[in-house]
């Protein structure tokens, strides 16, 4: 291991910047993020702004990983990428895809807040026209169903042909109780867990309770590349990598944890830089037939001066790792 950063070179080495998102997205509208350029090149911290100095912990880790250690070695070029289709309106679903050129894969985000079950029905719809018989479709509710409404909606959502349906219900439980209804209800739509894994003290719960097909793993909060290795395997499912509306820097953690997994079968959701309206890199993260390239990412001085946010919000995420170091420590976090 190298050395661990202090404080001092972890906060000297910010760059805190602020993109704005082309249609909401969990609510939001800017996304900050805060990069860090270490000796090994650059991390990307961006817990999102509710997130506690505890769930923060496995961010800072994991920038600290990309910036001071870097990752394991590859053993493929490319990674196939999912297009992601915010709630919109069906009418909007064209134009989202566009941004996404060559991906045959689309997750669509559903159970949005203020929503009817038949706006997801119905951009579903759009998105099956769109890519057609072939094109896959997997959707989210990032946990936003009960087990009554997964079941009805998702025996609705099975006529387009669904991959998987991801984190449908929020606890372990609660996704082991929808495995069962779609079975006995004749629905085949296999069941991903995401925020089950990456947000769950024990993540190895999943499998105890058999309460999915496969697992969705993100970097930054998993704690790095090499943490989300050792949970997939204890895991033992098939893995999808997804990021966490993350710039081309943090994109380039996700990609390097999907080019180091022994088998990959999914498209990964990686695709998503497209979804803001710059990025901190002349050099993007951007799929090019559908796939990504294995390559680290070095930001663009003039463009984290052009994203650059307010002073007051450098202030507030220099106190937001100064908080979440005095929860864990450097050495807790690097040692996670």
């Amino acid at each position: 291991m190298p050395a661990t950063p202090s404080l001092d070179e972890l906060v000297s080495g910010l760059h805190v910047v602020a993109l704005p998102l082309r249609v909401p997205f969990r609510g939001i509208t800017t996304r900050e993020v805060a990069l860090i350029e270490g000796s090994a090149g650059w991390g990307e911290f961006g817990p999102f702004l509710e997130y506690g100095p505890a769930e923060s912990a496995r961010w800072l880790a994991a920038a600290i990983e990309a910036a001071w250690q870097g990752w394991p070695a590859p053993i493929r070029d490319t990674v196939p990428v999912n297009a992601t289709v915010p709630a919109v309106a069906p009418d909007a679903v064209p134009g989202v895809l566009a941004r996404f050129p060559g991906c045959t894969t689309a997750k669509v985000k559903v159970a949005e807040r203020g929503q009817r079950t038949e706006d997801d029905v119905c951009r579903v719809a759009a998105v099956r026209d769109a890519l057609g018989p072939q094109g896959r479709i997997r959707v989210d509710a990032n946990g936003g169903w009960d087990v009554a409404t997964a079941t009805d909606t998702l025996s609705r959502l099975a006529a387009y042909g669904l991959e998987y349906a991801e984190q449908p219900c929020a606890t372990v439980e609660e996704l082991a109780d929808l495995r069962l209804a779609l079975a006995r209800a004749g629905v085949d739509v296999p069941i991903a867990a995401d925020e089950s894994i990456r947000k769950a003290e024990d993540p190895l719960r999943v499998r105890e309770l058999d309460a999915a097909d496969l697992v969705v793993v993100k970097v930054a909060p998993l704690g790095g590349v090499r943490r989300a290795l050792e949970i997939v395997a204890e895991c033992g499912l098939p893995a999808v990598v997804s990021s966490a509306l993350d710039t081309s820097v943090g994109i380039a953690a996700g990609v390097a944890l999907a080019a180091a997994l022994p088998t990959l079968d999914h498209a990964c959701g990686l695709g998503t830089v497209g979804l803001f309206e710059g990025d901190v890199s002349s050099d993007s993260l951007r799929p090019v037939a559908g796939e990504l390239a294995v390559r680290p990412v070095t930001p663009d001085p003039d463009l984290l001066e052009r994203w650059a946010a307010p002073a007051d919000r450098v202030a507030w995420w220099h106190e937001r790792i100064r908080a979440v170091l005095d929860h864990r420590g450097l050495s807790d976090i690097t040692a996670t």
